[in-house]
Order: structure tokens, then sequence, then C-alpha cells
């Protein structure tokens, strides 16, 4: 009996269709079917990849390179690092690369006597209640826009970009070590806000509410707000993930960050942000127990002509593993052209 393994693989912000290092140089209106045998399952983040060998049109072996998503969103959806082995026959349906390379973001896959396996997303224990924000937290998918094109196409449409910024944009090009996802480097806030409809937020208030530490899966991202009245530290001093100083305005908490990096690209659409972006965030846990009310403010006046505002809602989800993201240098350089 032949069962099918059928995923939803590439991740997005607001819905399961869309890649971390972005669509771009890939051909998402063309669908190739593949038939071949596995030769490799790498279980990495920050793109788990199946090496699929088949016989060309010309009789010679051709091994696909193909993309799926991380392998803690594989994870939500029922995958483990021992859901697909060497010597598997599968066929896949996936969008290919522009440039003809056998390279394919993946579709969906069959495989041949192997166990069907769930691709619905996790979803939030809507019952579950607290009366902190402390804790983990993963966005209300139902209430998100969903745009075209998923993470990029969320900041295509958010974002009013500076001529500096289009310039940049224009000369982007994400399929190369330009790309700071090719090293592991990733995105700084707002990217794991947003990146929370996939990747859980986790909160953690100190007892002595002098700090409060905010981690994502995203990237493995952690940021201490310090809540102590301190101010930012000199203009000079810029940190990865910015510097974030917080304050309480009746049940709000208020997060203010800046003295960013630069980066090359953290929205991931070629636009630059520089030394004066800066990201103002706001919590407030719902009466119920169950919801955070998220928003956000991001400006950045030498790349954003206008500033950006963003709002959802993150449910409580203490019932949710929180995986560790560890990016590997080898699986985030695969999409890179050659």
């Amino acid at each position: 009996m032949k069962h099918t393994l059928i995923i939803a693989a590439m991740l997005v912000v607001v819905s399961p269709a869309s890649g971390h290092h972005s669509d771009a140089g890939m051909d998402m209106t063309a669908v190739v079917a593949l038939e071949g045998t596995v030769t490799e399952f790498n279980w990495r983040n920050p793109h788990v990849y199946v090496i699929v060998e088949m016989i060309g049109a010309d009789g010679e072996a051709v091994e696909w390179a193909l993309q799926m998503g991380t392998a803690n969103g594989l994870s939500r959806r029922g995958w483990t690092s021992d859901s697909l082995s060497s010597g598997d026959r599968v066929t896949v349906r996936g969008h290919p690369a522009q440039d003809g390379r056998p390279y394919a973001i993946v579709e969906s896959i069959e495989k041949e006597g192997g166990l069907a396996l769930a691709s619905i997303a996790a979803v939030p224990n809507l019952s579950a209640r607290t009366d902190t924000l402390s804790g983990r937290w993963l966005a209300d998918r139902s209430k998100l826009v969903s745009y075209p094109g998923g993470y990029d196409g969320f900041f295509h449409a958010q974002l009013v970009l500076t001529d500096k910024a289009k310039a940049a944009q224009a000369d982007y090009d994400p399929l190369s070590a330009e790309n700071p996802e090719s090293t592991c480097i990733g995105r700084a806030t707002p990217a794991a806000l947003v990146s929370s409809s996939l990747y859980l937020l986790e909160i953690e208030i100190n007892e002595d509410d002098e700090t409060i530490v905010i981690r994502s899966e995203y990237f493995d991202e952690v940021r201490t707000v310090y809540m102590d009245g301190r101010s930012h530290p000199d203009a000079g001093q810029r940190l990865v993930t910015g510097h974030s100083i917080g304050r309480w305005e009746g049940d709000v908490l208020v997060v203010d960050t800046t003295n960013f990096t630069d980066h090359r690209s953290p929205y991931q659409i070629g636009v630059p942000a520089g030394a004066q972006k800066h990201v103002v965030e706001r919590y407030r846990l719902t009466e119920d127990g169950t919801r955070i009310e998220l928003e956000f403010f991001l400006e950045d006046p030498e790349y954003l002509a206008e500033p950006m505002t963003h709002a959802r809602e993150l449910v409580y989800s203490p019932h949710m593993q929180r995986f560790q993201f560890n990016c590997d240098p080898e699986a985030t350089s695969r999409f890179l052209a050659d």
C-alpha cells in the first residue's frame, strides 16, 4: 500500500508558503514534478533539505536540492529527523530555480511505503490562561492578513521606502553571500515579532522587575529589556539586537529599542537598516488572560520614508515546546547560486 506524506513546507509569517531567504530566484508560478531516490535528509535550520537523485531526460543521474521549511516548524507538523531516509522513493512537487539549476522549494512530497504525517501546523490552546505577560506566546494566525509572498509580501506591503532604500533594494542579490542569512546572521526586532505566527515568543519577567528577557525561536534571538530607569547608551555603542529599555504604563509594557548595528536586509527584501532605526513595542494582557495585544512602531528615516505600525494578538501557549534554532552554516548557505 502506498501512503502519502504531504507537507506545507515553505514557512512564512502569515501562511505556510514561503522560504526565509525569500522566493527571489525561484519561479513561484511554475511547478515541477520529480520522482527519485532520497540520498540525503538534512535536518537543520534555517532550512531542512532533501537531496533527491533522479534520472534526467538524457539518462544521466541528477541530484536535486529541495528546500523545505525550518526544523522547528516541521516538528510542529509531526515531522522528525527520521521522517525520510536515504533510499526512500519519493515524488516531489516544487517551484524550481529560475536559473535552471536543480534546486526547488518544496510544495509536496509523496513517500512510498511511509507513514502519513500531518501537515497541519500546531495551534494555540485557546483555553490556557495566565495573569502575567511571562510565558510562551504564538500569534493568532486566523486574525492576520495574508500577503502574497508571505514574509516578503508583508514588508513589501508595509514599508514606504526612501530613494536610498529603493536603490539599495535594486542592487541586492538575495541568492549571493550579500544575504546575511547565508552566514547565519538573523534579523533584529521587529523580525521576531512578525515571525511569531510560526516561532514561539517567550517573555520572562524577573522577580526584581529590573530586567525582562524576550526570547524568540527565530534565530535564537535573546533580548534583555532594562527596567531600572536607565537611558540608552551613546549612539556609538551598537548591538545586533539593539539596546532595549522598558517601562510600565499602567498595565501596558512599553519596550523602546535603539542602537542597532547596520543590517543589509533585516526585512528580507533587500532594504537595509541603519543607525537611526528605532522600535517601540507595547504589550497588554487581555482581561481573560488568554492573549497579549501587541503593537509595534518602527522608524528608520534613512531608509523608511514613513514609520510603520503593526498590531497582532499573541495567544498564551504554555503547552508548546520552545525549540532551539541552531542555525547551521552549511545548511544556511545551500540556497546560494554558483
